[in-house]
């Protein structure tokens, strides 16, 4: 019995052809349908220098809880991890964060580092340290260059940085 498959001249073995795909059209219906689907990952991400930050930034977590935002608390350093952060950041909006927090004291380079690596907005809490009183965290979160925004809030100001990225998620 002959098969119905086309064959190959030169050597006379059945051949299949591969099928014809149509591009896809966009389905906006579908579309609008998965924006109105819930999903209850983290909102906000709270990035920290040190784990000695911790109860610095608990206020911003309680904001964030009160105004019903989901949020994760990562501890990373902008000088003795900078790859970690830096792959951090990239993801952030993958995962579906929409802002970040960055607390640090002295140097203060996290929220510098943070904003230099996703196009979310960065909020920095400058951290009290005790040689200068916070001053140099303050001045190295709001002394940004040209195309690395970062927001600040006062020092060890974490509630209202809580408070504004609520409002950033509302807005």
């Amino acid at each position: 019995m002959e098969s119905s498959e086309p064959k190959d001249r030169s050597s006379g073995k059945a051949t299949t052809k591969a099928p014809t795909r149509e591009p896809l059209e966009p389905m906006p219906e579908v579309e609008d349908a998965f924006e109105e689907i819930e999903v209850d990952a983290p909102r906000v991400g709270i990035i920290m220098g040190s784990k000695n930050d911790k109860p610095k930034l608990q206020p911003a977590g309680e904001a964030l809880h009160d105004a019903g935002i989901r949020y994760e608390v990562r501890v990373m350093s902008a000088h003795r991890d900078p790859e970690k952060v830096r792959e951090y950041c990239h993801a952030a909006r993958m995962r579906g964060l929409k802002v970040l927090i960055a607390g640090a004291g002295m140097s203060a380079a996290l929220p510098g580092v943070a904003a230099a690596h996703t196009d979310l907005p960065v909020i920095g809490v400058p951290i009290m340290g005790k040689a200068l009183g916070g001053l140099d965290a303050l001045l190295s979160s709001v002394q940004m260059p040209p195309g690395v925004p970062v927001a600040c809030v006062a020092i060890d100001g974490a509630k209202n940085a809580g408070i504004l990225a609520a409002r950033i998620i509302n807005a």
